[in-house]
């Protein structure tokens, strides 16, 4: 469940996605197998060869694309998340919830 997020943040997302934009969307976000992990970016496009492309660029794999929400993802977690979204020029979204301060 997405926490810290406004409902037109998610809107804007999906439409993004699905005008075949690669869509960057960072949330507060739990899970006990990712212990120290408190946000993730999900990283959606429609035009999933174009998704899958950008993904490669950064060491993802086409394998660990979500499927979720008719909104294929990758979610980047921990320093891959750092890793990408600096390179992106998008350390804001990871600010606005303090994960820079832990890193």
């Amino acid at each position: 469940m997405a926490f810290g997020i406004t409902r037109t943040e998610l809107r804007e997302w999906k439409d993004r996605a699905k005008q075949n934009e690669i869509s960057f969307l960072t949330h507060f976000w739990i899970d006990d197998r990712f212990p120290g992990c408190t946000s993730v970016t999900k990283v959606a496009c429609a035009d999933i060869e174009k998704l899958v492309s950008w993904g490669r660029n950064y060491g993802l794999k086409r394998e660990w694309l979500h499927w979720h929400d008719d909104y294929p993802h990758f979610d980047l977690l921990g320093e891959t998340q750092y890793r990408i979204l600096k390179q992106e020029g998008l350390l804001s979204q990871l600010s606005r919830f303090r994960v820079l301060d832990k890193l």
